[in-house]
Formats: structure tokens, C-alpha cells, sequence
């Protein structure tokens, strides 16, 4: 029987602990092909590198490493030639750090699968605590990835796991949370007096609203849930606040059309 084969990638680099530990666990079932950046790409986003080359490297064997974003990563891995066949399953991950609520729209980590859904995989990005046992945690995650296989589902489609501190987790289907930061811009001085700015506060500063059946709230219980993440950012709740848009402009050309420059 001929084992699934998974792409695996991340924003930590290719060197990360987590995406090694998750690689580990993934290797138990399944055939992996481990593609990241050189370094780490924290909160880079979906970022491509359209204006300079890539460097594609062969580390170790099934192991590569791109001089560029996890995107680029994912790209060049699913176009560059070092897949025998086609993946079965595109992983991100194991992040060091949480991905949840709006986090999403900065994560690497999440762009990577992102990535593999958009190019009409079956995507899954992983996101760990940073206080959590990472070899417990990549196991379980591994256990969700061969669960997400064996639906049968196909092609497009993208989901985030975050996993708390613990050592055997619950899951639960869940949508976005809200994620505040707080202090997220520090503002100083160098030694000459000229101001700086640093982004981003601590985890201590970080709070999660009320959002029943959210991702922050299954975190927070201890669990761990399981997001489906939309590839269409169109949104039919707005499609009438367009139409008021394309109503005023049309309002607006006709009352100025009789105005002489």
C-alpha cells in the first residue's frame, strides 16, 4: 500500500524544533517531504518574492531549504520539481507560538498552508503553545492530520489547530475568536536620541474576547479546535454596502454633469 505523502513547511525555518518534531510524528504513517525557509518568518504573512531569485536547497535528504518566505516555500516545493507525485496533504507547522483569531491574517505559519490550499491541496496549519511538550504535541497533531485524510475530503481546502499546554487534548470544531494585543507598539530611543518603534507586546499582554464556540475559547478550556479558514474573503453580508457605494457615485456623476470646467 502506498503511504500519502505530506508537504510540510513552516515560518520558524527548516531548522525549527517544531517542524522537525512534527516531521517525526508525520513519518510514522506517511512519506514527508520537509520544504521551509532558510530562517525564521514569523508573522511574514503570504508574502511572494516576485523581485529577487530564490535559492532552493537540499539540506538532507526530503529535507529543503528556500531563501525565502513560507509561501515561496510551498510554491517552489509544489512547482520546482523535488515531489515525486502530487501531495496528499499540505502541513504548517509545528509554529512555536499560537495562531488564533485574527492571527491568521499575519501568520506565516498559516500562509504556507494556505499556499497548498490555494494551489488545490488539502492544507492544515499546526500551532503549538510555546510552553507545551512539543514531541506530546506534534504526536496529537499528527493524529489530526491522518484524521483530516481519512474523511476522504479533497482538494482546496485549509484548516488552523492550535494546541494549548497539556498532555492529552480534547478537539472541537470551532470558528475564529477575537485576540487583543495590548502595548503592541513600543516606541523608544536609540543612543542619539532618535525615536524607534518596536511592534508587537508580550503574551501577557494578550487577551480574548467573548466568543462562544471560537478558537480562543477552546483554547482557553484546554482543547483544541479545529478552524476551517475561507479562501473566498468575498463577504455577501457587505455585497449591499457595495451597491451603496456604486449607488452614491452614480448619484454623485450625475449631479456634476452639468458642471463647465
Amino acid at each position: 500500500m502506498v503511504r500519502p505523502l505530506i508537504l510540510l513547511s513552516n515560518d520558524d525555518g527548516y531548522r525549527a524544533s517544531g517542524i522537525l518534531a512534527l516531521r517525526a510524528a508525520l513519518l510514522d504513517w506517511a512519506d514527508v517531504v520537509l520544504c521551509a525557509p532558510e530562517n525564521e518568518q514569523s508573522a511574514s504573512s503570504h508574502s511572494l518574492s516576485l523581485n529577487r531569485p530564490l535559492r532552493l536547497r537540499n539540506a538532507e535528504p526530503d529535507i529543503y531549504a528556500v531563501d525565502g518566505t513560507p509561501a515561496d516555500s510551498v510554491y517552489l516545493a509544489l512547482n520546482a520539481g523535488i515531489l515525486e507525485r502530487k501531495p496528499d496533504l499540505v502541513v504548517s507547522g509545528m509554529n512555536h507560538g499560537l495562531n488564533l483569531g485574527v492571527d491568521v491574517f499575519y501568520s506565516g505559519t498559516v500562509a504556507a498552508a494556505r499556499e497548498g490550499a490555494l494551489s488545490g491541496y488539502l492544507a492544515l496549519a499546526v500551532s503549538a503553545c510555546r510552553q507545551t511538550d512539543q514531541t506530546l504535541a506534534a504526536a496529537e497533531a499528527s493524529r489530526i492530520a491522518r484524521a483530516l485524510l481519512d474523511t476522504g475530503l479533497v482538494g482546496a481546502r485549509l484548516f488552523n489547530i492550535n494546541i494549548p499546554t497539556g498532555k492529552a487534548w480534547s478537539v472541537r470544531a470551532t470558528r475564529l475568536g477575537r485576540r487583543n494585543y495590548g502595548g503592541g507598539l513600543v516606541k523608544r530611543q536609540d543612543p542619539r536620541g532618535l525615536d524607534y518603534f518596536w511592534i508587537g507586546g508580550s503574551d501577557a499582554e494578550v487577551t480574548h474576547g467573548d466568543a462562544p464556540g471560537s478558537d480562543t475559547e477552546a483554547y482557553d478550556q484546554g482543547a483544541i479546535g479545529i478552524t476551517p479558514l475561507l479562501l473566498d474573503l468575498w463577504s455577501s453580508s457587505l455585497e449591499g454596502d457595495a451597491q451603496m457605494v456604486v449607488d452614491s457615485r452614480q448619484a454623485g456623476q450625475i449631479a456634476g454633469s452639468g458642471l463647465v470646467e
